[in-house]
């Protein structure tokens, strides 16, 4: 089980950048190149080790948010995103993605009782248009690729939610076997 950004020593350390708040603004670009930086270490350094391995990874998003976030968030092109994903780990994506989609107002009620006394970090300080452009991007990304994607209403109870997740996984587990 992995995160990103983050999921090895460096990737962390620029994790710790992408959401800090900070006086300073941090320029679309910067943010898109950081991410990167952060997945090209985290691809080469535990993912691809472990798939070579036999592995399975479990990562909690990947290049899918960064589609979402700096291309339909930030408005970044989706052409400048692929021109990094060229560099970064062509032709390497996952066999499954997950897409636990929540109505915005509700994600962010989740988030705020999250955060506790650290209050929300860069992302989730962003208004609620930003995250309305991010949730549509990803149900985008999910009709465009209906054979990798599984959407998933997450605003209904925890276990119901486990239950599609499990569901969403059984064929890859028959696979394994």
């Amino acid at each position: 089980m992995t995160r990103e950004p983050g999921g090895t020593p460096r990737a962390e350390r620029l994790r710790a950048l992408l959401l800090e708040r900070a006086e300073e603004p941090m320029p679309a670009a910067c943010e898109l190149l950081l991410m990167f930086a952060a997945r090209a270490t985290h691809v080469e350094n535990l993912i691809r080790p472990a798939v070579a391995r036999g592995a399975w990874v479990l990562c909690d998003r990947f290049t899918d948010a960064t589609y979402a976030y700096q291309g339909g968030g930030r408005g970044l092109p989706e052409s400048s995103i692929d021109a990094l994903v060229g560099i970064v780990h062509p032709g390497f994506q996952p066999d499954l993605t997950l897409l636990l989609d929540l109505p915005v107002e509700r994600g962010l009620a989740r988030a705020g009782m999250r955060n506790g006394q650290d209050g929300p970090d860069r992302f989730e300080s962003e208004q609620q248009a930003f995250f309305e452009n991010v949730r549509e991007r990803y149900l985008a990304l999910a009709r465009r690729e209906p054979a990798r994607f599984r959407v998933i209403d997450a605003s209904r109870a925890a276990d119901a939610v486990t239950a599609a997740v499990r569901n969403a996984l059984q064929p890859l587990l028959e696979d394994r076997r």
